[in-house]
């Protein structure tokens, strides 16, 4: 009976853990990749903790424009009360000098202050250049995600061409093998030598090393793309099959132009030129008079017992009030002003010339892009041509083989012709969609692929 209990809980335990690891399992497509990154990734996070960020700068600045209000409290004990010098003559002792004690031993008091700038041009700048913070960081984060979706779609495809080249291996495999076991049978009854039996051996053991290779890299770049999209690397992820050969070259548009005022990159650093002319405002209001409010209450107590109420015999108790003005007109500050000025002035300037230089670099990323990917069609259709003549030689010398009209070597040299074609041309679809990748960028379309 224990032994039946303890085998169902081992069944129920195996049946549970086999959930859970299925359950780790994640089947990504494309879009599943790069919207999860989006929202696991800490590069992605971050950018949003910025702008999360920049809303509380926005507060802050936003204070100085708001009343400003603090209350204070104290209570001094003194037990030697400071003498003061006074003449004899004030009281009828001409010629002598009496010392008299001022104040009493114990001071208390509470009082409670307000402030409020009337008018402040650095505030009122400061109030500007907060919000235009905000869309700089807000552009900031939309630059992160669009990085972050170029890396993970390169990482992608990367991991499905690698595949695609451990299915044309298995293949080869499949086909070496075969060959294998006619040659093994031919060679029992006689009609093959040793020599050729080893060289096929040969030929399956380097096949079946450089799958375990392929099988080596396709792992380390699942734990790259994991890494690059936030994912716990311990979690399991399988990219489904992708049919290469319903990939069209050509289904891209390649325009002549690109509206570089379009592209993020270019859109933060004119944010960024907004921010530094708000900076060169700031410097610029120090010229300008400021003018504000201040008022104070306060209630205090005197007396030389300690003074906890206001009742208390020999104990003073009285309030005072001040509401006042103050205007400051700056006069001169060594040309400190004028210098902060121009050096705002300068780095408009380099900015300016960053621009010109991003909008040169942009163009170029455009224009690269188009050629490579012309230049990827190309090789693209050649290399499919060439697979289909590899395989034409293949079949042709194989068929020769089994008639007795070939030898192995030049069996086997068509085989390898043939995986060398199909791997060119695997090359040549990562190469592909790598440079598809590229153009979309270039035009600033990439969150495009987030719906592909």
């Amino acid at each position: 009976m224990i032994r039946r209990i303890s085998s169902a809980l081992f069944s129920l335990l195996l049946l549970l853990s086999a959930g859970q690891l299925q359950a780790q399992e994640k089947t990504l497509s494309l879009p599943d990749a790069l919207n999860y990154a989006l929202k696991a990734s800490q590069d992605a996070r971050k950018a949003r903790l910025e702008i999360e960020a920049g809303r509380y700068k926005t507060e802050e600045v936003k204070s100085r424009a708001l009343p400003q209000i603090s209350a204070t409290g104290s209570l001094n004990y003194n037990p030697i009360l400071q003498l003061t010098a006074l003449p004899g003559e004030l009281a009828g002792q001409p010629g002598q000098t009496l010392l008299v004690a001022f104040g009493q031993k114990w001071n208390s008091g509470a009082s409670v202050s307000l402030s409020q700038n009337l008018f402040d041009q650095s505030v009122l700048t400061g109030l500007k250049a907060a919000k235009s913070t905000q869309e700089f960081y807000r552009i900031n984060a939309q630059l992160t995600e669009e990085q972050l979706i170029e890396q993970v779609a390169n990482a992608y495809y990367q991991i499905l061409v690698e595949r695609h080249k451990i299915g044309v291996l298995d293949t080869t495999l499949s086909n070496t093998k075969r060959v294998q076991d006619i040659i093994q049978g031919q060679y029992d009854n006689g009609l093959a030598k040793q020599i050729d039996v080893d060289r096929i051996k040969v030929s399956i053991a380097n096949l079946q090393t450089q799958k375990q290779q392929l099988l080596n890299a396709v792992t380390l770049r699942e734990n790259q793309l994991k890494y690059a999209m936030g994912m716990p690397i311990q979690d399991t992820i399988r990219l489904p099959e992708m049919d290469f050969s319903r990939v069209q070259p050509g289904e891209l548009a390649i325009r002549d132009t690109v509206n570089v005022s379009a592209r993020t990159e270019y859109r933060l650093l004119q944010q960024q030129e907004q921010l530094l002319k708000y900076q060169k405002e700031a410097y610029k209001s120090e010229y300008y008079p400021s003018l504000s409010l201040s008022g104070n209450y306060g209630y205090q107590g005197l007396g030389n017992e300690f003074p906890l109420f206001k009742g208390a015999p020999a104990i003073n108790w009285f309030d005072y009030a001040s509401i006042g003005l103050s205007l400051k007109i700056p006069l001169f500050n060594g040309f400190a002003t004028r210098s902060r000025v121009r050096q705002a002035d300068v780095e408009l300037r380099k900015l300016k010339e960053d621009m010109d230089q991003t909008t040169l670099g942009l163009n170029l990323q455009h224009e690269n892009a188009r050629t490579q990917l012309k230049n990827s069609i190309i090789i693209l259709n050649n290399q499919e041509e060439n697979v289909l003549l590899a395989q034409k030689v293949f079949d042709n010398t194989r068929n020769n083989y089994n008639n007795g009209l070939a030898p192995l070597t030049d069996l086997l040299d068509a085989e390898t012709s043939l995986t060398e074609a199909n791997n060119n041309r695997s090359a040549a679809l990562l190469d592909y969609k790598l440079a598809e990748i590229q153009l979309i960028k270039a035009k600033g379309n990439l969150k495009s692929l987030l719906n592909n």
